[in-house]
């Protein structure tokens, strides 16, 4: 069994929710509205990136 945690930087008013596992070396991210939708699965680095790129702002979301 999948064990996912709820990301830090999600909030309890409906925005932004974003689960987070461990997939055997692998990271996978979910939106924890919408788990029915799959999930992305990620290698360490590619995760760690995308963290960087969105802390900076380098994205259009």
């Amino acid at each position: 069994m999948i064990q996912w945690r709820k990301s830090s930087r999600s909030n309890t008013s409906g925005g932004q929710c974003v689960k987070v596992a461990n997939l055997a070396g692998k990271v996978g991210m979910r939106d924890s509205k919408a788990l029915d939708t799959g999930h992305l699965t990620l290698s360490p680095e590619t995760f760690t990136e995308l963290v960087a790129k969105v802390k900076r702002d380098e994205l259009n979301l």
